[in-house]
């Protein structure tokens, strides 16, 4: 196609970035976490295996929260469905683990069109509200599924398994987990500089001028709560091959407190920030159980009650600190650094 002198060719509208530094520097990070099973202990690969499946989850978040605006504390539920579908169809029907990851993925996404129809009426702290009560429902179903979810006994996965091979947790399940947030970041940056993506934007900026400039409303905003929950499910399918055990527990609506404040730290709308900001609060959360592990174990395991709500401060006022004086999130600040180093000497 031409304009002028202005020539450009159709493989330069396909690259997601022009920018080589941007290219070597992704390349290195995904070459550095497909070393770290190889030289680190199996703790560390198991954090840094919870921190990548929660990623592709926050990354769902953003797309809904960051990119289009609307507020979701039901993410927790989303995770749910993705977790116990998987759980299910795995356990009880013996399908594959990809199949039923994806099952989680497509359950999850059904839910988050139900739990979409209230936003295209409801904004703000209402639809927040509306959102955490289907979190909140889907637990008491959980609770009272029977046999089918287990119950408050919980529900047992089977040990996840690649083409007939048994995968280990920390060994080949951490590269399948791997591969599933490589390919779900390209996606997400392929959503986002495509028309779809220009439209989740447009309506977070003012939904009545999107509409007026054509957008529609109903269709892209169910269709952000659809792609969001799959991301979720997605996750949940992951956290269920992951533990091999569920428990209503362990999907509190703290999680979807957490998943908005990962993003809040990392930078609302950015991609790079949603997996900066899961990195610092995973990374925070695991720091500050093993500072208090070993206050603990110097006092002969003195003050381990208090630990928890001393933890619970700390993380709050991470967040706190943030939103006062860093709005814009981590990946705000790196792009002030890089302005400073780019203009130097000069303020502006």
């Amino acid at each position: 196609m031409r304009s002028g002198n202005f020539k450009q060719d159709y493989r330069q509208l396909l690259t997601l970035t022009d920018s080589v530094p941007v290219i070597v520097w992704s390349c290195l990070l995904v070459a550095l976490l497909a070393a770290a099973p190889l030289v680190l202990p199996k703790y560390y690969v198991s954090v840094i295996l919870l921190l990548l499946i929660t990623a592709v989850g926050v990354l769902g978040l953003n797309l809904l929260t960051g990119t289009t605006g609307l507020i979701s504390l039901g993410h927790s539920g989303f995770l749910a469905v993705g977790a116990y579908t998987a759980g299910i169809v795995a356990g009880k029907l013996g399908w594959p683990m990809l199949a039923a990851i994806f099952a989680g993925g497509v359950s999850a996404a059904v839910a988050g069109i139900i739990v979409g129809i209230p936003s295209l009426r409801l904004k703000g702290l209402y639809l927040a509200i509306t959102t955490m009560a289907f979190a909140v429902i889907i637990n008491h179903l959980i609770l009272n599924g029977g046999s089918l979810t287990g119950g408050s006994e919980g529900l047992t996965v089977p040990q996840p398994s690649l083409f007939g091979q048994a995968l280990g947790a920390e060994r080949g399940y951490y590269y399948v987990v791997l591969a599933f947030l490589v390919v779900f970041t390209f996606i997400t940056l392929n959503i986002l500089r495509s028309r779809i993506g220009r439209a989740f934007l447009a309506i977070r900026e003012h939904d009545i001028a999107a509409k007026a400039m054509g957008v529609n409303l109903v269709r892209y905003k169910l269709l952000a709560f659809m792609v969001s929950a799959f991301y979720t499910g997605i996750a949940g399918g992951l956290l269920a091959y992951y533990t091999r055990y569920l428990n209503v527990d362990s999907f509190s609506l703290l999680i979807s407190v957490e998943a908005l404040s990962m993003l809040i730290v990392g930078g609302l709308g950015s991609v790079a920030g949603a997996l900066l900001g899961t990195a610092f609060i995973v990374l925070l959360n695991e720091s500050l159980s093993f500072v208090f592990s070993m206050i603990g174990a110097s006092f002969g395991g003195s003050g381990s009650t208090a630990a928890y709500e001393i933890k619970g401060v700390i993380y709050g006022l991470a967040i706190v600190l943030f939103l006062r004086f860093e709005p814009d999130g981590l990946i705000g600040r790196w792009r002030d650094i890089k302005h400073y180093w780019t203009h130097w000497p000069f303020r502006f």
